[in-house]
C-alpha cells in the first residue's frame, strides 16, 4: 500500500494546473455530502436482505431453497438474533467505527461456530464494518478486532472437532485480506484527496494573498510619488503666493496635472477589481507604464527643481512585466531622491548587459536617511525585482549620493520566485 499512496500523491500534485480542478474538487465535495445517506444506510440493508432470509431458509445442494426446521424456538431466535446485530450496528459506524467493528467481528464469529454446518449467507456486515473503521479512521480496532476474533474461532473449531474444511479457512481468510486491502485503498484515495483539497485552498490563499501585496505595492508606488510632487509643490506655491503669483499658479496647474494622473491610476486599478468580468466601464482606461515613459516621469521631477537625465539604451523592448517593474523601481527612486535626498541632479540609466536588464539611479544627494531604509518603498523595490527573478542594491555611494541598482533576467518569467 505504501507504494500506491505515493503514486496517487504524485498524480494529486500534477494535477495542479488542470483547469476545471477548482469546480472538481467542488463536485467532489458536493457529492460527498450528498451520499451521506447512501453510505450509511446502504450497507444497512445491503446486510439486512443478505442475511435475515439465512435464519428461515437455507441452501441445499442439489434440492436449492429449504425451509429451517430447527430444534427449538431458542435456536431460531438465536439465529435471528445473530443475523441482526450486525445490519443494526452499522447504524452507528459513522460515530462509533471502532467498537462497531469489534461487535460485528464478534458477532460473524459466532455465526460460524454456531451454525458451521448450515449453508448459511455470508456475514456480509463484517465487511462494510471493515472497510468503514479503516476508511473512518479505526484501523487498529479493525485490524486486532478481526484478527483476534477469526484466531479465536479457528482454535475453537479445532479444539472442539467442529467441522470447518480447510477449503473454507482459506476462503475466509483471502475474503478477510482482500476487504481490508479494499478499505486500506479507500482510505488511502480519501487520504490524498483531501491532503490534495488543504493544499490546492493554501495555494489559493497564498495566490489571493500575493494579488493583495502585488495591488498594495501599485498603489503605494502611484500614491506616494504623486503625492510627493503635491506637497513640493503646494509648498513652492504657498512660499510664492504673495511674491510671484505667477509662478504660485503654475504650481497649482502641475498640482491638478499630477492628481489628476494619479486618480485615474488608481480609479483604473480599482475599476478592475471592482468589476468581476475583470473591466469597470466607469473606470478611466490608463495604459500599463513602460520605459517609453521615464521621460515623462523626468519631466514631473525637473519640475520641482531637480536635473534628471535619463539615458534608456535598451534596444529592444524588455517583455511588459519587467518594462513595469523598472519603471515602478524609477518611480520609486525619484520619489525618494525628491523627499530625502536634498539632490540636484539624479541620473537614471536602462540597459541590457549580459542576458539582464539593468537599471541604475544615483544622486548627488545626501543619501536616504536610515529609518527610511526598511520603509514600504525600497522593500516594494524588492519585491518587483526578485518576483521576477533579479536583484535589486541600494545604498549610499562612496563619492557622495545614493546609488539603486536593480537587475532582472531577460528569460524569467514573472512570478517564478511565487511558484510553490
Amino acid at each position: 500500500m505504501p507504494h500506491s499512496g505515493r503514486f496517487a500523491r504524485e498524480r494529486w500534485r500534477d494535477r495542479w494546473q488542470e483547469p476545471g480542478i477548482e469546480h472538481e474538487i467542488e463536485r467532489h465535495a458536493r457529492v460527498q455530502q450528498s451520499s451521506r445517506w447512501a453510505r450509511l444506510w446502504v450497507p444497512v440493508i445491503i446486510s439486512l436482505f443478505v442475511q435475515v432470509p439465512g435464519s428461515f431458509v437455507h441452501v441445499v445442494p442439489g434440492h436449492g431453497l429449504e425451509r429451517v426446521t430447527e430444534s427449538s424456538l431458542g435456536w431460531f431466535v438465536l439465529s435471528l438474533a445473530i443475523t441482526l446485530v450486525g445490519p443494526i450496528v452499522l447504524i452507528g459506524a459513522r460515530r462509533w467505527p471502532g467498537p462497531v467493528i469489534a461487535v460485528t467481528a464478534a458477532a460473524a464469529s459466532a455465526d460460524i461456530l454456531l451454525f458451521h454446518d448450515v449453508n448459511r449467507p455470508p456475514y456480509v456486515a463484517l465487511a462494510f464494518a471493515l472497510v468503514s473503521s479503516i476508511v473512518r479512521g479505526a484501523r487498529l480496532w479493525a485490524w486486532i478486532s478481526v484478527a483476534a476474533a477469526w484466531v479465536l474461532v479457528i482454535a475453537i473449531a479445532l479444539l472442539g472437532g467442529l467441522d470447518l474444511p480447510p477449503q473454507r479457512i482459506a476462503a475466509i481468510t483471502l475474503g478477510i485480506l482482500i476487504v481490508m486491502g479494499l478499505g486500506e485503498a479507500v482510505r488511502t484515495r480519501r487520504d490524498n484527496f483531501l491532503e490534495f483539497s488543504r493544499r490546492f485552498a493554501e495555494r489559493k490563499q497564498s495566490e489571493v494573498q500575493a494579488e493583495r501585496v502585488r495591488i498594495a505595492r501599485e498603489l503605494h508606488d502611484v500614491l506616494a510619488h504623486s503625492l510627493s510632487q503635491i506637497n513640493v509643490q503646494a509648498s513652492v506655491g504657498l512660499h510664492l503666493m504673495d511674491t510671484q503669483p505667477d509662478k504660485a499658479k503654475d504650481a497649482l496647474a502641475s498640482i491638478k496635472e499630477s492628481s489628476k494622473s494619479a486618480l485615474d491610476e488608481v480609479r483604473s486599478m480599482l475599476g478592475v477589481l471592482r468589476a468581476e468580468d475583470g473591466a469597470d466601464p466607469g473606470a478611466p482606461l490608463v495604459p500599463e507604464p513602460d520605459l517609453s515613459r521615464l521621460a515623462g516621469l523626468a519631466a514631473s521631477i525637473e519640475a520641482q527643481g531637480i536635473a534628471v537625465d535619463v539615458h534608456n539604451r535598451i534596444s529592444s523592448p524588455p517583455p511588459a512585466p519587467a518594462q513595469l517593474a523598472l519603471y515602478r523601481i524609477a518611480q520609486e527612486s525619484l520619489t525618494n531622491v525628491l523627499r530625502h535626498a536634498k539632490a540636484t541632479r539624479v541620473t537614471v540609466l536602462a540597459e541590457q548587459i549580459d542576458g539582464e536588464y539593468r537599471l541604475t539611479v544615483t544622486d548627488n544627494g545626501t543619501g536616504v536617511p536610515v529609518s527610511t531604509n526598511g520603509g514600504r518603498g525600497l522593500l516594494g523595490m524588492h519585491e518587483r525585482a526578485d518576483l521576477l527573478g533579479g536583484t535589486l542594491e541600494a545604498g549610499p555611494r562612496a563619492v557622495g549620493g545614493f546609488e539603486v541598482r536593480a537587475t532582472i533576467p531577460t528569460q524569467t518569467q514573472p512570478g517564478t520566485k511565487d511558484t510553490p
